[in-house]
């Protein structure tokens, strides 16, 4: 019955985070000049809007489950996102009681949480 769940989220420069998402390794769909899809798999996307409300940027998380977390954590790292975008913030990995997961800040400060279940 259902196919797909996808969140909004906001830009502060609409253009920078356009490039981080992309170097991030999500592909870019252009919805019109203030929305763009991205989407990292068949199913699996969000919507970027050229909208900034710092409330809810600042309160703005997204979970993406992946099942190698180490390997996916050394692709991000070896991006080097962090040197080429000011606010980014790349965490290590932690383990919680229910797996394990690592943080990522993308230039408007939304928060990614990266991670698999035991």
């Amino acid at each position: 019955m259902f196919k797909s769940i996808r969140t909004f989220i906001g830009a502060k420069n609409f253009a920078t985070s356009k490039k981080f998402y992309n170097d991030l390794g999500f592909v870019e769909n252009v919805l019109s000049d203030t929305l763009s899809y991205f989407k990292i798999d068949e199913n699996l996307g969000f919507y970027l809007q050229k909208a900034f409300v710092k409330d809810w940027v600042d309160n703005s998380m997204l979970f993406l489950e992946v099942e190698d977390l180490e390997t996916y954590f050394t692709e991000i790292e070896n991006k080097n996102l962090t040197k080429k975008y000011a606010n980014v913030k790349l965490s290590s990995i932690v383990q919680k009681n229910w797996g394990k997961e690592f943080f990522l800040h993308d230039p408007s400060g939304i928060l990614w949480h990266f991670g698999n279940f035991k």
